[in-house]
């Protein structure tokens, strides 16, 4: 659990991306602080724009379409502003918002957010002024591909077949994935160095605002 600064006010965010089974969970979990989960913002089965796999009659929960960043945005933002906001609860197997809770950060000025999608946002979280580093985590593509299919079968979040299809569509983008992510303005890095730049944002030393992920 990292010491967080005091001086590091206002309070920001760190934006955790990074392909799906990369473990962004758990080295937010590792990291001790509080976690926004943007996986929560995902749209309703039969949301009318929901994308689709091309050539297929799945749908493409890896496309950024897939997701409200707006209202994913405006939590971020509570967050800083207040400490606390609510949540919509969402159930991947079912693809539907099962209900809604208040997370409560209190007063630290440090806090995760993360998802698949998290890089989409920086450029919008950095305009507000709530960004405090941006990274993606990269593991490589068999490791993640092994870590993703694990998860999802032991959790059920989707028909096997389709966790297959979409398991070995993933495994031969991840490369573009994470350049796309880099390109948005994340930092591609393991596990370890994350936790370095973790504890770096902790202790109130915030990347430039405007600064570019290497």
């Amino acid at each position: 659990m990292f010491a967080v600064s005091s001086s590091a006010i206002p309070t920001r965010v760190v934006l955790l991306a990074g392909p799906s089974g990369s473990g962004k969970s758990l080295l937010a979990a590792e990291s001790g602080l509080p976690v926004l989960r943007l996986d929560d913002f995902y749209k309703e089965a039969g949301d009318p724009t929901l994308p689709l796999v091309e050539g297929s009659s799945d749908i493409d929960w890896d496309h950024t379409q897939s997701w409200d960043a707006e209202v994913a945005v405006a939590a971020i933002v509570e967050l800083c502003r207040t400490g606390r906001t609510n949540v919509p609860v969402y159930d991947i197997s079912t693809s539907s918002r099962t209900g809604v809770e208040s997370l409560d950060i209190g007063r630290t000025p440090l806090f995760i957010a993360e998802g698949i999608f998290a890089a989409d946002i920086v450029a919008r979280c950095e305009e507000l002024g709530v960004l405090a580093d941006a990274i993606c985590l990269s593991r490589g593509p068999l490791t993640t591909f092994r870590r993703r299919l694990l998860r999802d079968l032991r959790e059920g979040r989707k028909s096997v077949p389709f966790l297959l299809r979409r398991g070995w569509r993933l495994m031969r983008t991840e490369r573009g994935i994470v350049a796309r992510h880099v390109a948005l303005g994340a930092y591609a890095c393991d596990k370890e160095e994350a936790l370095g730049r973790l504890a770096s944002a902790a202790a109130g030393r915030c990347r430039r605002a405007g600064a570019k992920a290497a």
